[in-house]
């Protein structure tokens, strides 16, 4: 097995859209097939997720090391043999799977690295009742990481004194996509939020204290719309039974 130690500084968000009443296929093959065999190659697969409000969309996280380990590791897997084994079942549930953000962390001392020990087995059939979600705020060209900068100050202690936890925080990566095999949405500037609550009530009560919330709603939110070219785009998502993140 590859190391995969190293904390990754590279990630892809990927949103598949599905066919329909095929997402439970998908996630068959892929957390059974996909995840150690990625993780042999070279790269880090973070979560996989169940989008709630899009019952055909599959949403998932990997890592890499760097941008020269990203184009090794993908070369590695998709030209293997589990790949090709598995591969008409997997893109036979898509109906398009080239929706994906490249990101970095948005912190430079992030230590956000799930460790694959704690994976659960493949038999795993245990779902975690955490709710996450994931918000995509679209910036001015350049303007991501002063986006980020402004969550660091004024987000981050209402979202969790709220209930959330935030288990990662991404900015876009610009570098050139070294895998053309597989595309990726160039020239977006985002910022990326990550937020966790361990039950759908911790979610529904950090929701209902954002909206009582006289700070968050006259002054944070203006504040964000302010800085954003368009609608934050949340994903409410949960985690598959052999997800690290869960």
């Amino acid at each position: 097995m590859r190391n995969t130690a190293t904390a990754a500084q590279v990630f892809e968000l990927r949103q598949y859209r599905l066919h329909p009443d095929a997402r439970e296929t998908l996630i068959d093959v892929f957390d059974r097939e996909f995840l150690e065999p990625q993780e042999e190659a070279g790269m880090h697969v973070v979560a996989q997720f169940r989008d709630l409000d899009e019952t055909d969309s599959f949403v998932w996280l990997r890592g890499f090391a760097n941008m020269e380990t990203r184009a090794d590791a993908l070369g590695r897997f998709y030209g293997g043999s589990v790949w090709s084994k598995h591969r008409d079942v997997a893109n036979g549930t898509m109906v398009n799977s080239d929706n994906v953000l490249l990101l970095r962390p948005a912190k430079l001392d992030s230590s956000f690295q799930p460790s694959a020990a704690e994976r659960p087995r493949p038999d795993s059939t245990a779902q975690s009742s955490a709710i996450f979600l994931c918000a995509i705020h679209y910036t001015a060209p350049g303007k991501e990481e002063a986006f980020a900068t402004f969550f660091e100050d004024e987000l981050r202690l209402p979202l969790l004194e709220s209930g959330a936890t935030i288990p990662a925080t991404f900015v876009s990566e610009h570098s050139a996509n070294t895998f053309p095999r597989l595309p990726v949405r160039q020239g977006e500037a985002v910022f990326v939020a990550l937020l966790r609550f361990s039950t759908p009530q911790a979610y529904a009560t950090h929701r209902g204290a954002l909206a009582a919330s006289r700070q968050w709603t006259e002054e944070i939110e203006p504040q964000i719309s302010q800085r954003t070219w368009r609608p934050t785009e949340v994903l409410r998502l949960s985690p598959t039974s052999r997800s690290l993140l869960r």
